[in-house]
């Protein structure tokens, strides 16, 4: 990709024609319950969520912070980054987990570690004790959140797979208004359980999935990864074709998992972390991966996500009630934006998404700012009534990207071999992002104030320039698609001739797992796979 603005296509997906138009989420058996399993998946995010808003929370309770001693500055930050610094140990392991040993049974030991860490927790006696429960609640997050988005989008009915898995990061807002509410509400207990209850309920997502998680499906992906193809091929074939392996969406499915899959082990027999920027595809892919991570947590939204009582401390808004009431309506505004911009990100488009969320966000970040400057100086209560409306505008237009795409964005973008890994690196960036926001926003709002707010101004106008050379359209693509565009003409047309090959040659199709097809069967899959070659080079064209 040169360094020019990426151009969008509006280009329909090549395996369109192979939909049964009859088959929706709806009125489908094993789509409903392919789509209950993802749900299971997706509130992950919401651990991830309730955790910001019940630190958030707990700052306003003074029960929480008498118990521990007031913290300010240093230890205020540390309680706040402890979490992450729990999952920058964890992000060695992950990927090897995620990838050795499956998508489900990574999930299940992070689920695992996060139940023992929020009863530990919650039965805190000391800070040195509450500090070494949220290094173990990042620890185990980290295997939960890194495995659970990667088999959202590799088990998802292809139609539905862009918004679910832009669906995950937005549900994040739905663990943050359960904390935001139940910190509101749990504040008039006079005990230590103003803020033990809310830390008992963060294990509720953890336990579910430790239950249930068995009973969901596994990647057909990692499979066919490990050479369990007809176990691929019946999972495949269960939840989006009622079971039927013939299906031509099955099987266009099927070939173009396995070609990829195969042409990936063909260039690099060990995966290692050079992959990831061995070759000019890879460094474009982390190019953006990395940018977007610390976008999702430089944008100014860090201030309001785990500071919002000093901010509004700054505007001379000090009530407990009052700064818990906001997070708890903000919270709902939030989820709102992003579950609606989660639902349109195939009609719209990724690209447009992004753009309009950075526009936004100068605009409304710029009005914050000047609002908190002029209640500094005046004490206009006008002034701080608008920096309240401002912060809610800004976040619609942070939602309508940074919550459902950063994630979804960045599973679709890489392709199989190395997306455990990169998936880390962006986690691994985040985590960087946050401890650096933990630990120098208390400090540098307690210094300079509203001041401070201007840093964040001149970054989001970074980022606004960036996105608009750098994000590539996605839309309408399946992974193996999606994937090989970054790589240009000859990576995609080798995996669509490689699918159409496996198709032709019966030593290497999955007739040894099922009787032969019809001929006009194989003819419609051949098709399906010339229609597909010439898509990913239409897809390519704009390198």
């Amino acid at each position: 990709m040169g360094a020019g603005p990426v151009a969008t296509t509006g280009t329909t997906a090549a395996y369109v024609h192979l939909l049964d138009p009859n088959r929706k989420w709806y009125n489908n058996r094993r789509i409903i319950y392919l789509n209950f399993w993802i749900l299971l998946l997706l509130i992950t995010s919401s651990t991830n969520g309730y955790d910001g808003s019940m630190m958030n929370g707990l700052q306003s309770l003074t029960q929480w912070e008498g118990y521990f001693g007031h913290p300010t500055k240093g230890r205020l930050g540390l309680l706040n980054a402890i979490q992450n610094i729990g999952g920058l140990a964890a992000y060695p392991f992950s990927p090897y987990l995620a990838d050795g040993l499956g998508r489900r049974t990574t999930i299940f030991i992070g689920a695992s570690i996060m139940c023992i860490a929020t009863a530990v927790q919650t039965a805190s006696t000391s800070v040195g004790m509450f500090i070494g429960a949220r290094f173990l609640i990042g620890f185990g997050l980290t295997f939960a959140a890194g495995a659970a988005p990667m088999l959202v989008t590799e088990i998802a009915y292809p139609v539905y797979r862009g918004p679910l898995t832009s669906a995950y990061n937005s549900l994040w807002y739905s663990g943050a208004i359960v904390a935001a509410w139940t910190t509101y509400g749990s504040f008039k207990i006079p005990t230590t359980w103003a803020w033990r209850l809310p830390s008992l309920l963060q294990s509720l997502p953890s336990i579910f999935q430790v239950i249930f998680i068995w009973f969901a499906p596994e990647s057909p992906r990692w499979l066919i990864s490990k050479g369990r193809n007809a176990q691929a091929l019946k999972t495949l074939a269960y939840y989006h074709a009622d079971g039927n392996e013939q299906d031509p969406l099955v099987q266009y499915e099927f070939e173009e998992i396995k070609a990829a899959i195969e042409l990936d082990r063909q260039v690099a027999d060990t995966i290692g972390w050079k992959t990831l920027f061995a070759t000019p595809g890879n460094r474009r892919r982390m190019r953006i991966i990395i940018a977007l991570a610390f976008f999702s947590q430089w944008s100014g939204n860090g201030l309001v996500s785990y500071y919002l009582n000093k901010v509004f401390d700054t505007i001379g808004i000090t009530s407990p009630t009052i700064q818990l009431l906001i997070n708890g309506i903000l919270q709902i505004w939030n989820l709102f934006w992003a579950l609606t911009a989660s639902f349109l990100v195939d009609r719209i488009g990724r690209r447009v998404l992004f753009l309009t969320s950075a526009a936004g966000m100068i605009v409304f970040f710029t009005l914050q700012t000047a609002c908190s400057a002029v209640y500094a100086n005046t004490q206009s209560q006008s002034a701080a009534h608008a920096v309240i409306a401002f912060i809610f505008l800004y976040y619609a237009f942070y939602d309508i990207a940074f919550s459902p795409l950063i994630v979804s964005y960045t599973v679709e973008i890489l392709p199989y071999q190395i997306r455990a890994k990169g998936f880390t690196v962006f986690n691994f960036a985040i985590s960087l992002s946050l401890i650096f926001n933990q630990y120098v926003n208390p400090i540098a709002l307690d210094a300079i104030k509203w001041k401070y707010y201007i840093v964040y101004v001149v970054w989001l106008c970074f980022e606004g320039i960036f996105l608009y050379f750098f994000v590539i359209e996605t839309k309408n693509r399946t992974l193996e698609e999606t994937a090989a565009i970054f790589d240009g003409h000859e990576v995609a047309e080798q995996i669509a001739a490689a699918a159409l090959g496996a198709k032709d040659d019966p030593r290497k199709t999955r007739s040894r797992l099922a009787p032969t097809t019809t001929t006009s069967s194989k003819l419609k899959r051949r098709s399906s796979a010339s229609l597909s070659l010439g898509y990913l080079r239409s897809c390519t064209d704009h390198f």
